[in-house]
């Protein structure tokens, strides 16, 4: 059997962000937490290679002057100290871990001493599909023949939203495409169709408590009642639980095979096509353990009794990224099945207009949404977290103290605990991250809304100084 608990001092999460250019864009995912590393990287100098470095790690790197290399490199899964050993190659390194702060990387070719130079983590690049843009129509626009002037495929389409993803030969003509439609008095939103990285999956571990899900009975809920709230996981697919909690969740939907036509399907059956728990065949998946981490946090706000219910949305593909357009869809299709609260552990550096347009009708609807705010440890705005009205979380590694890997900055409103355990079978895993932390934020004001009925201004207010950021990270 398999469960999960949200723990409050476990920390480090580095989740991986890919470092792009203009061609054929390298590749480097480090994950910190699980000593994984993988790369592909083509003639790479060395200094903004630290510097991406620094930026997935929140390390403090230190370089010698006169060091350097052009990085040639691809591997898959490797430890720390190996991928700095294939990355750095014939330069000599020392990594000194910290107790009471961020660890440290020195790179020479002489001594230590003389890795005087220091690297300044650099933002993540926007990334987005090369030759794709979401465009959202005023109503009675033709979509068609917009898209024929352009020289534009409509690869997806959503009619009633007015909103559309388009095709287009190379990024040459989708960048002038855009500049084109940014000034059409028939459009009123478009951007480019943003790339989000596949949250992590669950990591194994070893030696952790053995413990479970605290007990939590369903209340009979009512559709339509606000007092009986849905929360939306807008995420990846979404395992059974078992049958004690597969009660809480509702029956998923995807909006990946059906994004073609714009529609999103939900399965007849709640779990008929979802792979179950299969011990030694299966890991949890990343939208396994938010569900989890969700009902959790319900339980513990509710006092082990709740209507809360989970709208499964998968929004990516198996191994694969997703992009603002699914996501985009999946906020719709979360709207259309009836979700009060949306969780979105997953967020890019850019901004999407079509998406936050999406964002906007959902909240006018009186939807509230938390989002994670990212495990980059900069201060600049993660989207969609740093979207208005939005609740943007970020974690913490134990009481007051921000987690190292976690994002912060004006636009995060709270900070919540940023590790959850998933069991299977005999085997723990953990998940770490800002995505653990919006879970449990999503659970906690839910089933504080299925306990007391309070609007969701004052459970936000309540839940804004029941967990606040660290001062000095706001």
């Amino acid at each position: 059997m398999r469960c999960a608990k949200i723990i409050l001092f476990l920390a480090l999460l580095l989740c991986g962000v890919t470092h792009s250019r203009a061609a054929a864009p390298d590749i480097l995912n480090w994950q910190a937490a699980s000593n994984n590393v993988s790369a592909d990287i083509h003639g790479e100098e060395l200094f903004p290679l630290l510097e991406t470095i620094a930026h997935q790690t929140g390390w403090h790197i230190f370089v010698e002057p006169n060091a350097a290399r052009t990085v040639d490199v691809k591997f898959s899964n490797l430890t720390t100290g190996d991928a700095l050993r294939k990355l750095l190659g014939n330069l000599n390194f020392a990594f000194v871990p910290q107790t009471n702060g961020p660890d440290s990387l020195y790179v020479f070719t002489t001594t230590m001493q003389a890795a005087t130079r220091p690297v300044i983590a650099v933002k993540a690049h926007p990334k987005h599909v090369a030759n794709q843009l979401l465009v959202k129509l005023k109503p009675g626009a033709d979509i068609d023949a917009l898209a024929k002037k352009l020289g534009a495929k409509i690869v997806s389409r959503d009619d009633k939203l007015h909103m559309y993803l388009l095709e287009f030969a190379d990024a040459a003509t989708t960048d002038a495409a855009l500049a084109q439609l940014q000034t059409d008095s028939d459009v009123e939103s478009v951007s480019y169709n943003d790339i989000y990285d596949q949250p992590p999956t669950p990591q194994a571990i070893a030696n952790a408590p053995a413990t479970g899900l605290p007990k939590l009975t369903l209340s009979t809920p009512v559709n339509g009642n606000p007092c009986d709230p849905i929360v939306g996981l807008i995420d990846t697919q979404v395992q059974s639980l078992g049958s004690s909690y597969n009660q809480f969740l509702m029956n998923p939907v995807s909006v990946i095979d059906n994004s073609a036509n714009g529609s999103t399907g939900v399965n007849a059956d709640s779990f008929g096509s979802i792979k179950p728990f299969d011990t030694g065949t299966s890991v949890p998946t990343h939208g396994t353990a938010m569900a989890e981490a969700i009902l959790s946090a319900v339980s513990q706000a509710s006092g082990g009794q709740s209507s809360v219910r989970i709208l499964p949305v998968n929004v990516y593909a198996d191994g694969e990224t997703t992009t603002s357009w699914n996501v985009a869809l999946g906020v719709q299709a979360a709207v259309d099945n009836g979700a009060t609260v949306l969780n979105m552990s997953l967020g890019g550096a850019d901004n999407s207009a079509v998406l936050a347009d999406v964002i906007q009708q959902a909240q006018a609807q009186g939807i509230v949404i938390f989002a994670a705010a990212g495990n980059t440890p900069v201060n600049t705005p993660t989207y969609p977290a740093a979207l208005p009205g939005v609740n943007a979380v970020t974690a913490l590694s134990s009481p007051g103290q921000l987690a190292s890997y976690a994002n912060y900055g004006s636009f995060v409103e709270m900070a919540l605990p940023g590790s959850s355990y998933v069991y299977l079978g005999n085997q723990a895993y953990i998940v770490q991250g800002t995505s653990p932390a919006t879970a449990y934020a999503s659970g906690v004001a839910a089933g504080t809304k299925s306990v007391n009925c309070q609007t969701w201004a004052q459970i936000e207010a309540a839940m804004a100084q029941k967990f606040p950021v660290p001062q000095g990270q706001q």
